[in-house]
């Protein structure tokens, strides 16, 4: 998802350049969608291997 997010970085940048302001108005909100759902996504999964690392150390224990 991160690469997705370069993507369309690089497309908002061509596309600024070029002056397709339709482009270039909708792909940072499209490319902010994703980073958002990639760090709470991220967020998620550290929280969960926090638990689960915590869980399985007291099994051993």
């Amino acid at each position: 998802m991160l690469k997705l997010t370069f993507g369309f970085l690089i497309i908002t940048l061509v596309a600024g350049v070029f002056a397709f302001t339709n482009i270039s108005t909708a792909v940072p909100d499209i490319a902010q969608i994703i980073f958002l759902a990639f760090l709470v996504l991220f967020l998620v999964a550290l929280i969960g291997w926090l638990l689960f690392r915590r869980r399985a150390q007291s099994r051993m224990l």
